[in-house]
């Protein structure tokens, strides 16, 4: 398991379908070691901290085999070829993994690097008005709540120094709620 793609931005304005919002979903890849605490990836911001980041959202984190499933329904919507690729952060993650699913991750499990730093795993992410206007379609929320690929957010349990293609372990938690069965609990509501 590592990490494919380190990622932030800053808060813009986003064009949706309700008006410009202010976002920081457009993440882009950072190419050197960055610093992550308490609040997250230095650097990186969000805009509205009533649903986004704090503590328990600090890190969010987004399995890179998910990403030929949202390029060919983009082309199915008509947004690009089949043969597209998007660049890593296109989902609004700050880590772009590989080799770990929402199907192996339960709440409370960590993410442990190298040099310390310890990411524990929190709660799925909700998809948004802002995801649809990101990926172009108005279908993108209803999808990525109907296939699962939500990814998850983290808290910081021990800052430290994270570089893109950094490996992990995955340390097991409590094992009492797994990510897939906090989603569906969370989208039904």
């Amino acid at each position: 398991m590592k990490v494919l793609s380190l990622n932030r931005s800053r808060a813009e304005a986003l064009p949706t379908s309700q008006g410009p919002v202010s976002s920081a979903i457009r993440k882009r890849a950072v190419d050197a070691a960055c610093p992550i605490g308490p609040d997250g990836v230095e650097g990186d911001e969000q805009a509205d901290l009533r649903v986004h980041g704090g503590p328990s959202k600090a890190v969010y984190a987004y399995p890179s085999e998910h990403y030929p499933f949202w390029a060919t329904v983009r082309a199915q919507a008509g947004l690009g070829s089949w043969n597209d690729t998007l660049p890593w952060g296109s989902m609004g993650e700050n880590l772009s993994l590989q080799g770990l699913l929402e199907t192996q991750v339960w709440q409370g499990d960590r993410l442990c690097f190298d040099g310390g730093l310890e990411l524990v795993v929190s709660e799925p992410r909700q998809p948004c008005f802002k995801f649809n206007a990101v990926m172009g379609f108005a279908q993108a929320a209803k999808l990525m709540a109907q296939s699962g690929y939500c990814g998850w957010y983290l808290a910081v349990a021990q800052g430290g120094v994270l570089r893109p293609g950094a490996g992990f372990e995955l340390r097991p938690g409590p094992r009492e709620l797994s990510i897939p069965e906090l989603f569906r609990m969370t989208m039904r509501s």
